[in-house]
């Protein structure tokens, strides 16, 4: 299918950028008698007593931060390639106020470069003021990369925050380390993969015990993510192992992957990367033993594939599948995806020495969406080059119809027939590109372009908004925090978010300053048509 060969494409392109980023990027205290619970010490910094220790945290301007806590044991040695152990506990008061190692992955536009398999960290970000009270509701964020780079603290939420949530940020195992399926890594259950998605569920089942402590409410969780992450949002909500740990989703351009690979597959190509990375033998001992640079110079090379799989145990099914028939958890869901979102592709490719021009654009069709020669040339007559300005636009245009619009349209139809659902489009034309450097084309409101609206920092970069971007930023954070709070996006004095059904199938255009209802979403992104593609 159309889609799963493309999301091979987005995969091998992103994992492409980890090798040429360098040439894109231009004291302990201790608890006072009888703390439970949470406390200040008299430096003035908050304690809490979580399930393995207490916990020193920073009170900053904006609220109270916790960084680097560690939810499970590191998956180093005998643990690498294993589902997710319990933290070992500690005596005193850890300190809580430094981030936590990135998990291994190469240098890219899209997270840190890290050799450390000790990563899996959270940070919790809690509004100023005493955790005592009403409980708040909390939003966990999946970062996105591909599931091959990225990291929790990249991504600043304390804007969100400081509109009365508890927001938790987390690390969960990457390429190769997290996703790597071989028959050798089979579990008890004949189980193999998935092992970075087993992180992200252990990190939820944390935040369930401990959350409390934080002022957040344990049985109002809401998993945001975009692109991978969004991507690890309905892979939970598919979940049978995931049930019981959130009540509502949000997914920022998270739909490009509805079909998921069997395990079988997935594990054909972990022994090529097996005996790429030197392991003929293809035992679990070797695998186990490779250096971490070894695992992520075979990253580099492509060897391998690093996606979520069916693997009869965590997933039992493809995505879009499960949706039609309802066998997901039910939730309410916001669902959505950028105007442009294919142009940031077409921009790494550009930028790596691969412009797409008007000679090469329909071989370029059939590359970058691994279609047929007969599809393609189908694609090239809907998506004309005469109205594009340029070559590249017009594949940004059918890249992004084809891999995240009409998989968003189709997944909020399917969802709106049993569950509260909320449509939205990305549509700022004008919006900061925060991770690439300019092209020979506008960005437009691409791939991830979403995301310096809803948090302060990425990355460690603001984003220069203008006042009516800022006007957009402030309503798209009234929303995503009034889900979570609600069950439905609200932004008090702004503008309704009506919700997509079938019949009313809304779709919130997100366009500064005043976002409004558009019911042509589907036959903008000409939808119809990519139901006839194969």
């Amino acid at each position: 299918m159309i889609l799963s060969r493309a999301n091979r494409r987005l995969c091998v392109t992103v994992s492409t950028i980890a090798v040429a980023s360098t040439a894109l990027a231009g004291g302990a205290g201790t608890a006072g008698a009888g703390t439970a619970g949470a406390g200040v010490n008299g430096a003035g910094q908050p304690i809490v007593r979580t399930s393995s220790g207490f916990v020193r945290g920073l009170a900053t301007s904006t609220g109270i931060e916790f960084r680097g806590i560690p939810y499970a044991a590191p998956p180093v040695g005998a643990l690498r390639w294993r589902p997710p152990q319990p933290v070992a506990r500690w005596s005193g008061v850890r300190d809580a106020t430094r981030f936590g190692s990135p998990c291994a992955q190469n240098a890219s536009a899209f997270g840190v470069a890290s050799t450390s398999e000790d990563c899996l960290f959270l940070n919790v970000y809690a509004p100023p003021g005493p955790v005592k009270g009403p409980k708040r509701p909390v939003m966990v964020w999946i970062h996105g990369g591909s599931l091959n780079v990225g990291n929790g603290d990249g991504y600043d939420p304390s804007n969100l925050a400081r509109r009365g949530v508890v927001v938790v940020t987390i690390n969960y195992r990457l390429g190769a380390l997290g996703w790597l399926a071989h028959p050798a890594l089979r579990d008890a259950d004949g189980a193999a993969g998935n092992y970075g998605f087993m992180d992200q569920q252990a990190a939820l089942r944390w935040v369930r015990r401990n959350i409390g402590g934080f002022g957040g409410a344990p049985r109002d969780v809401t998993i945001f993510g975009e692109s991978a992450g969004g991507l690890s949002v309905l892979s939970h909500l598919i979940s049978p192992a995931s049930r019981g740990l959130f009540t509502k989703g949000i997914v920022e351009s998270g739909d490009y992957a509805p079909t998921l690979a069997p395990q079988r597959t997935a594990e054909t190509a972990g022994e090529a990367f097996a005996a790429s990375a030197g392991c003929a033998d293809q035992t679990a001992a070797c695998l186990r033993s490779l250096p971490v640079s070894t695992i992520l110079a075979e990253e580099s090379h492509g060897v391998g594939g690093y996606q979520t799989i069916i693997d009869g145990k965590e997933i039992t099914q493809s995505i879009q599948p499960a949706l039609d028939k309802g066998e997901f958890t039910r939730v309410p869901v916001m669902v959505g995806s950028n105007h442009d979102e294919w142009r940031l592709i077409v921009a790494i490719e550009e930028l790596l020495g691969a412009p797409v021009t008007a000679d090469n654009y329909q071989s370029r069709i059939q590359s970058d969406l691994r279609v047929s020669p007969s599809a393609a040339a189908a694609i090239a007559a809907r998506y004309p080059l005469s109205a594009y300005p340029s070559a590249a636009l017009a594949m940004g245009a059918a890249g992004t119809d084809a891999v995240y619009a009409c998989t968003a349209n189709a997944a909020a139809r399917s969802l709106s027939r049993y569950v509260p659902t909320f449509a939205y489009e990305f549509n700022d034309e004008n919006a900061p590109q925060m991770f690439l450097p300019p092209v020979s084309f506008p960005y437009g409101a691409a791939h991830a372009s979403e995301l310096p609206y809803l948090f302060a920092h990425l990355l460690g970069k603001s984003a220069d908004l203008s006042a009516p971007q800022r006007q957009l930023a402030d309503t798209m954070q009234r929303y995503w925090t009034g889900f979570a709070g609600r069950g439905f996006p609200s932004s008090p004095g702004g503008p309704t978010w009506p919700r997509f059904t079938r019949a009313a199938p809304t779709v919130q255009s997100l366009i500064p300053p005043r976002p409004h209802g558009e019911t042509g979403f589907a036959a903008a992104h000409q939808c119809a048509f990519w139901r006839t593609i194969r």
